[in-house]
């Protein structure tokens, strides 16, 4: 949904309550969308970014090791 600035500062409180039940709401200024109101992720709900891969990965011990074909770049 698409609403222009000056009228969802009159309505402010109904738009967060219709972002909070899951619809998406662009604030638009002339016509352009210069944000956006959309419920907030929630914990548990999806994972965060952090930790996000753990056990699903593995990075060798030695991974930050350069071999001798790396030596002149790196005097």
């Amino acid at each position: 949904m698409n609403i222009p600035m000056a009228k969802a500062k009159a309505q402010l409180s109904e738009l967060v309550k219709r972002a909070q039940a899951g619809e998406e709401i662009q604030l638009t200024r002339h016509g352009e969308v210069v944000a956006t109101l959309r419920a907030p992720v929630r914990a548990g709900g999806s994972k965060g970014l952090l930790g996000a891969l753990k056990g699903q990965i593995w990075i060798s011990d030695d991974f930050d090791e350069l071999g001798p074909e790396w030596d002149e770049y790196i005097k």
